[in-house]
């Protein structure tokens, strides 16, 4: 807390120098642990220059590509639409247990995965080659690639970046997204279910097994269900994060061109985003739900009995919200996009309370937090 703290008090005052024209041109200087020795930040091509703040925005959003990449990768090859070969489409391939129960959320639930799957990735790939093109240091986290991921079937068995089977899966975005109050003006959510301490893909073919639903109401077991149902809460929280990422961040920018990257990349989380909230609601409603898995003790109940709307499944797009002024008008908008509650250092501590970074070491996260302290201290130069 007390390195957050300096962090924070540095970048404030690095925008009070910025601001007072005391650093020329709006060069700034990432820190050294963060760009390397021969980063030329300034070198760019075609004599588009970016200012200090936008590349510290674009790594961090290549940043947060990567680790989305990364996560999606470990769901793709054990759910998406060809196990251990996201990027192949074999539609004669039989489904495993997780697939099915994914499929039970939605029939296209695998090819989503795949699809989702591909897009994180070319984020991350376009945004490390843009700021290449501009003479700045892309970002490589391949060091960071130290956790040991899923061993069931289908699993390439590599290092990851992100950890998947100790998550404390963050609902409230259920919630919120059926509320007519913002966070960005103080509101609070409650857990829509509450997900402490899950996985969210299996993590052996033990995993595969579980006693079957009642009376065969839908396919597969309640074990698998189980997962395949957290993670499709986790889809929407990961996908309702980068959507306000890109909203808050998108405020800083100053080049005309990163502004139309950062809106058209984040213009496809919200599709994703709006996605996962059909998908996730067909976890907690008829013919899954209600449902309790005896081997993780994870309790499914239908939303729908009784109805509630704060948590009702139908109700997949935003509902009209505060937005700008508490005395305009409602409107149906992505939030929060304020930094403070959906900036990058925001992103961050989301992801560690997620439990995403569980068995990370401490440099790979002060790596994060500085990118993501120089990312919030960007403002827009003209």
């Amino acid at each position: 807390m007390e390195k957050t703290n300096s962090l924070m008090n540095r970048a404030v005052n690095r925008r009070s120098l910025l601001k007072n024209g005391m650093l020329a041109g709006g060069a700034v200087a990432l820190g050294a642990g963060v760009m390397g020795a021969n980063a030329r930040a300034f070198g760019q091509e075609g004599g588009n220059r970016l200012t200090g703040g936008d590349i510290a925005i674009l790594r961090f959003l290549a940043a947060a590509e990567l680790i989305e990449s990364d996560l999606w990768t470990q769901y793709a090859e054990l759910g998406g639409l060809t196990s251990g070969q996201p990027v192949e489409v074999d539609p004669n391939q039989s489904l495993n247990p997780y697939q099915v129960a994914l499929s039970n959320l939605d029939s296209d639930g695998p090819q989503y995965i795949t699809s989702n799957t591909l897009d994180e990735v070319s984020h991350a790939a376009f945004l490390n080659a843009y700021l290449e093109s501009k003479g700045a240091e892309p970002v490589n986290f391949d060091e960071f690639r130290t956790l040991a991921g899923s061993t069931a079937t289908g699993s390439s068995g590599i290092k990851r970046l992100t950890n998947l089977m100790h998550l404390n899966v963050d609902t409230s975005w259920y919630v919120r997204y059926r509320s007519a109050t913002n966070p960005d003006f103080g509101a609070t959510f409650p857990q829509a279910i509450t997900l402490n301490g899950v996985t969210a893909i299996p993590r052996t073919d033990a995993d595969f097994n579980g006693a079957p639903f009642p009376g065969g109401i839908v396919a597969g077991n309640m074990h698998t269900q189980a997962i395949a149902n957290v993670a499709g809460f986790h889809f929407g929280y990961i996908e309702q994060g980068g959507s306000s990422l890109y909203a808050a961040l998108s405020q800083k920018v100053s080049s005309l061109e990163v502004l139309k990257i950062t809106l058209g990349i984040g213009g496809d989380e919200i599709a994703h985003f709006l996605e996962w909230v059909d998908f996730s609601g067909n976890g907690v409603q008829a013919p899954v739900a209600p449902f309790t898995d005896s081997t993780s003790g994870l309790t499914f109940p239908n939303f729908f009995s009784p109805l509630n709307p704060s948590i009702q499944p139908s109700l997949i797009f935003p509902v009209p919200c505060e937005f700008i002024n508490a005395d305009l008008p409602h409107c149906a908008v992505i939030r929060p996009s304020d930094d403070r509650f959906a900036g990058a250092v925001a992103t961050i501590a989301s992801f560690t309370a997620d439990g995403l970074f569980f068995g990370q070491s401490k440099r790979f996260l002060n790596t994060l937090q500085t990118m993501a302290v120089e990312a919030d201290a960007a403002f827009r130069e003209f």
